[in-house]
């Protein structure tokens, strides 16, 4: 069911509260980016355990620009906790085309959901760029908990070529987490007429 009602404090509230979750739920996961082995790992257990609380948000998601929000505020979060401009950009971008592909299925398509969340976690890529662009001026701020062996070790995981690898994994396991978390949410996609 579409709207042409503008977002509401109730909208943003619910983008709040949902973005605050999720970026926790993302932080929690990312520990296991202090084993630089573990670091392409990141591309597959953040879309994937972040599908179940973005599913959620998808239930209450009825007008344009919400999920823009969302992906924006998650980019914002990313660049803040030392990430670089990256995540902020491509929050913003897939945000917007996450947007879009939601409202093309009037926000109850399921499908469009699970399209539109795998869309939007390629924001999680923008974490990766720099590492590809110039690993040694992405340590160079980072000395303090990066030593020498950890720097060595993750330019050695994080080749040129993992970079499509890295962007198909987070779209992939963006559309896996989308099904798995409405699968464990049918009761609430039903409520919300999203089928």
């Amino acid at each position: 069911m579409q709207t042409q009602e503008r977002i509401n404090g109730k909208d943003l509230i619910n983008i709040g509260i949902y973005a605050a979750i999720y970026c926790v739920v993302m932080t929690a996961v990312a520990m296991i980016g202090f084993i630089p082995v573990c670091m392409p790992l990141l591309a597959v257990l953040c879309p994937l355990v972040g599908g179940i609380t973005m599913m959620l948000f998808y239930t209450k998601v009825k007008k344009f620009g919400m999920i823009t929000i969302m992906g924006t505020i998650i980019g914002l979060f990313l660049m803040v906790t030392g990430m670089g401009v990256w995540p902020a950009v491509f929050g913003f971008v897939f945000g917007l085309l996450a947007d879009f592909i939601a409202k093309s299925g009037g926000y109850a398509s399921a499908k469009k959901c699970t399209l539109s969340y795998a869309t939007m976690c390629l924001t999680i890529f923008g974490n990766y760029i720099p590492l590809y662009l110039n690993i040694d001026e992405y340590f160079s701020t980072r000395q303090s908990f990066a030593g020498t062996d950890y720097v060595t070790t993750l330019a050695s995981v994080m080749q040129p070529w993992t970079a499509p690898l890295i962007f198909a994994a987070c779209f992939a396991f963006g559309a896996l987490g989308a099904v798995l978390g409405q699968k464990l949410l049918k009761k609430h996609f039903e409520k919300a007429g999203v089928a």
